[in-house]
């Protein structure tokens, strides 16, 4: 049962992590002027993904390897949720990603503040999809 465990605090770590940018990261970042908001949204990125992608794929891991063990589908739900945070993020996340990344500090303006508030939205179901692989990795582990 270690690799429940351990996936349910992979989880726990990377929904904590994207909950916290959501709702403390963000809106702090937004009071910042056009400028200083893209300089810092770009230094943050690299480091979030720099631990949030491990996270996601350790989580995939470690549910897979509790599915196998237990043969209980909630780890298999939990390890595909975790899992589902890379295509979001290379599917749906990646254009403005790119286009956050390419702006630099003197470029920034009303667009780029933009692009920063729906980076949060699009991020925001990130938080929820580690959220969920938490809850069924604890579900998988109350459940017998």
């Amino acid at each position: 049962m270690i690799a429940g465990q351990s996936a349910l605090l992979i989880a726990g770590l990377f929904a904590g992590a994207a909950v916290y940018i959501n709702i403390a990261e963000q809106p702090a970042r937004l009071g910042l002027d056009d400028r200083a908001l893209v300089v810092e949204w770009k230094a943050a990125y690299r480091r979030g993904f720099a631990m949030q992608a491990p996270l996601a794929f350790l989580g995939f891991l470690l549910g897979i390897l509790a599915w196998f063990e237990t043969r209980h589908v909630s780890f298999f739900a939990g390890a595909l949720l975790m899992l589902a945070n890379w295509p979001w993020t290379l599917l749906v996340m990646m254009g403005v990603n790119k286009a956050l990344l390419a702006t630099t500090g003197d470029e920034a303006g009303p667009a780029s503040r933009a692009l920063v508030v729906k980076w949060n939205v699009l991020h925001a179901v990130r938080s929820a999809l580690g959220c969920l692989a938490a809850a069924a990795f604890l579900y998988g582990l109350c459940v017998k």
